[in-house]
């Protein structure tokens, strides 16, 4: 995996507010972003103008500017241990992450639905977007956990990829549909693509 890593500074300029690194995967450049609660971000196809668009939000978000952190390859302390888990994941031989999470971007129903969605539904398994909401105690917000896999800021970690239509379509994604293909091929639900 290649690994570009930065920092955003804090409030008084200091670096420690958020740290992220691009990193390659299986399914293209990732952008990671972790706090010192944790693992806060997750973005897809992190090429120039989406981690751009990322670093700025995050920044935006946890105040200040993005800075090239001193960590290196490794991601410095905060991403070590997310690119080591993440590398082990697409090599198969990680099923669960056991990774500090910090949850700041999400809330209210948003979050009950991912944290259930963490929590509740392991690899290699799929859940409907109404089984999901019936398991946070709305059974008519099939709908609205959809909204909720489509803000997902930790996907992959948090798995959004494994909610599927009750009808056995594989459903949205915002990491595209290919991408989707991919993970649930990774973890055995689907056939891997033949191209």
């Amino acid at each position: 995996m290649d690994i570009e890593a930065h920092s955003a500074p804090t409030a008084d300029g200091g670096p420690g507010g958020v740290e992220w690194v691009v990193t390659d995967s299986g399914i293209g450049p990732l952008l990671l972003a972790a706090t010192g609660a944790g693992l806060v971000n997750v973005v897809f196809h992190a090429h120039e103008k989406v981690r751009d668009k990322a670093v700025a939000g995050l920044a935006a978000r946890f105040g200040g500017s993005a800075v090239e952190a001193s960590g290196g390859a490794s991601g410095g302390a905060r991403l070590a241990e997310p690119i080591r888990q993440l590398r082990a994941y697409f090599a198969g031989e990680l099923r669960e992450f056991t990774l500090p999470l910090d949850w700041s971007l999400t809330s209210g129903f948003n979050r009950q639905v991912l944290r259930e969605l963490y929590e509740g539904v392991p690899f290699g398994m799929v859940v409907g977007y109404g089984d999901l909401a019936r398991r946070v105690g709305q059974p008519g917000a099939a709908q609205a956990v959809g909204m909720a896999m489509g803000s997902n800021p930790l996907p992959v970690v948090v798995p959004c990829h494994r909610v599927v239509e009750s009808d056995g379509g594989i459903g949205g994604f915002g990491g595209g549909l290919e991408t989707k293909r991919k993970l649930l091929a990774l973890e055995g639900v689907l056939p891997e693509p033949l191209f």
